[in-house]
């Protein structure tokens, strides 16, 4: 029989390693690149749109300080100590077709099959508020918690649910009427005064559980800005909530329990963790100095991202979506919306919205994602991104209160801030710096989309509601309404050894913008590239080959495809040879070389 030890060390047989035994090891692969490298930290780190670095190795010196506990002040690691709620998170189904029986027949069948609350969007394309007795027939709201955004009919819409959940008899459980000032104005231009929040505010604490006002930052998200941003403009937004309730009678506590929080959820897992810990160390220093020190924690609600959906291979959403709802569910969101893979594509069918609720279902049930309490708890790089991302949050919250406060800021400060990181951004897809899978990169031309009954046009007027792909989907559209799909020739010069990686890179590369390409097959010899060139009919080409037989072959092919009639002729690398117009390379401007490529084979517009 095998004893164990008292005490078992699984490493206890390795040598201790060290920071500079990394160091060393780190400088070592990076001069193999021919890198002149002084500090492989530096070398390795890369900064996210709101200037918080990211390293390459974090350790214990790196912990920020004490984050808590669970359920306590600043409730960086969660709002109860028990996690969420014994069963997991709020599954929160999001309903925006504009059609009662329609709505109603969804709202049913999401209930019946895990989803544990609704969100209902109202007016502006949406239901109309009339219809919620209709859309709410058999709903238990003593069990279903229900979540209004109606926007500038908000009062309307409150009115109604009032008068439905308090007729019944039981009391609902919950919800939030969804009054957002604020938010409108961000995502249509319209003012509307906060005067009315208070008077919801007194009725929503009349139904236990019940909130009033929803602070929803995913307007600044879906404008292109970063995390950080996201969270500054929450914090200011929730504060100019605070004051607006406070100056009509609210007591700060009371105040305080009539909010919830909306944020974004990526997939980029774990910038989304840090997002949801940071904002409700945000808010719990909002609260202390409130003077409300140690209440209840920020409710959050997590939707993943409209911004990194795609219309083009919208089956991959499933995956972004599956990494968001991972990441807001080990971050502590209270709930969780998953969009429908097909979002993008108009009303999602009862097929995605399956998909969607059991995406949730699925993390909670069968891997057991709840049980944990904040699973990254500890971990050297969460902790520190997270208070990486708390501090610069607040001070982006410190420029907006400096300039007046929320509403004077979205006058001028915060669309422009927004704008600045939106070109970065848009800087970085455009050179697949920030790749898209399925679009700039692995993209499909003989994809076959679902077709879906178009969703109503959002109201416009306030920021811009951007998607990460829109820039090469325009590109695809274009392709694909053109008489024939426009194509390149790739001159792939010596065996396959020699132009295999790079003809690959540059076919990838024109297929994002859906140009299909056609090789001309190994081989040196110019005039029967040409020849093949002529025989595909094609206008544009690219070599591809390795440097060696650039300097050796180069020139001479390109000779003969331009005497072939080539109008331009690329080199998939860096090198300079006679006769090539353009180079295509990693983290080149890819939109810049399609739209050239469009223009040079007179496809319109």
């Amino acid at each position: 029989m095998t004893v164990q030890p008292e005490e078992f060390h699984p490493g206890a047989a390795f040598p201790p390693s060290t920071r500079d035994d990394w160091r060393r090891l780190a400088v070592a692969v990076l001069r193999k690149s021919g890198a002149e490298v002084g500090s492989p930290e530096e070398a390795l780190a890369h900064t996210t749109y709101d200037g918080v670095t990211v390293a390459p190795l974090y350790d214990a010196g790196d912990l920020p300080g004490d984050p808590g506990l669970p359920g306590f002040a600043p409730y960086v690691r969660g709002g109860t100590p028990i996690g969420g709620t014994p069963t997991g998170w709020d599954v929160r189904q999001r309903h925006a077709h504009p059609d009662p029986a329609v709505t109603r027949e969804a709202v049913l069948a999401d209930l019946e099959s895990g989803v544990t609350s609704l969100w209902l969007v109202l007016g502006d394309g949406g239901l109309d508020p009339a219809a919620l007795p209709a859309v709410l027939d058999g709903v238990y709201l003593d069990l279903a918690p229900v979540v209004l955004d109606a926007g500038a009919r908000t009062a309307e819409a409150a009115e109604v649910f009032l008068r439905l959940a308090t007729g019944g008899g039981a009391a609902p459980a919950g919800g939030n009427l969804g009054a957002d000032p604020l938010g409108l104005r961000a995502r249509t231009g319209a003012a509307v005064p906060l005067t009315g929040l208070a008077g919801l505010a007194r009725r929503a604490a009349e139904v236990p559980g019940l909130r009033a006002v929803t602070v929803d930052a995913t307007p600044y998200h879906d404008a292109g800005g970063g995390d950080a941003e996201e969270l500054g403009c929450s914090i200011a937004t929730g504060v100019a909530y605070l004051r607006a309730l406070t100056d009509a009678g609210l007591s700060a506590e009371q105040a305080l329990a009539q909010l919830e929080f909306r944020y974004a959820a990526t997939a980029d897992q774990f910038l989304t963790i840090a997002k949801f810990r940071a904002a409700r160390r945000l808010w719990a220093r909002v609260a202390e100095v409130c003077g409300v020190a140690g209440g209840p924690g920020q409710a959050q609600h997590a939707v993943t991202s409209s911004a990194m959906m795609t219309a083009r291979d919208p089956f991959v959403n499933m995956l972004r979506t599956t990494l968001a709802c991972f990441g807001a569910g080990v971050g502590g969101a209270g709930a969780i919306t998953v969009q429908p893979f097909d979002a993008r594509l108009g009303l999602p069918d009862a097929f995605a919205r399956r998909i969607a609720r059991n995406t949730q279902a699925l993390l909670v049930d069968e891997a057991h994602l709840a049980r944990v309490v904040d699973p990254a708890g500890g971990s050297w790089y969460v902790e520190r991104l997270t208070a990486d991302l708390a501090e610069r949050a607040w001070e982006w919250f410190q420029e907006i209160e400096r300039a007046g406060g929320a509403e004077a800021a979205q006058d001028r400060l915060v669309p422009e801030r927004l704008a600045a990181t939106r070109e970065r951004r848009f800087r970085d897809i455009a050179r697949r710096a920030t790749p898209i899978t399925g679009v700039s990169e692995y993209p499909d031309l003989a994809e076959r989309r679902p077709v879906r009954e178009a969703a109503p046009e959002p109201a416009g007027g306030g920021l811009p509601r951007v998607h990460y792909a829109q820039d090469f989907e325009a590109l695809r559209d274009r392709a694909d309404r053109a008489q024939a799909r426009p194509e390149v020739f790739l001159a792939t010069i010596g065996p396959p050894a020699a132009h295999g990686a790079r003809a690959a890179f540059a076919a990838g590369l024109f297929q994002s913008g859906g140009v299909a390409t056609v090789t001309s097959g190994p081989g040196t010899d110019p005039e029967a590239v040409a020849k093949a060139f002529t025989g595909a009919g094609a206008q544009v080409a690219c070599l591809c080959s390795s440097d060696a037989l650039y300097e050796e072959h180069a020139t001479a092919v390109a000779a003969a495809l331009r005497r072939a009639g080539a109008r331009r002729i690329w080199l998939a690398g860096k090198g300079h040879h006679e006769g090539v117009d353009s180079r295509l390379y990693a983290g080149c401007d890819v939109l810049e070389v399609l739209r050239t490529t469009f223009d040079d084979l007179g496809v319109a517009p």
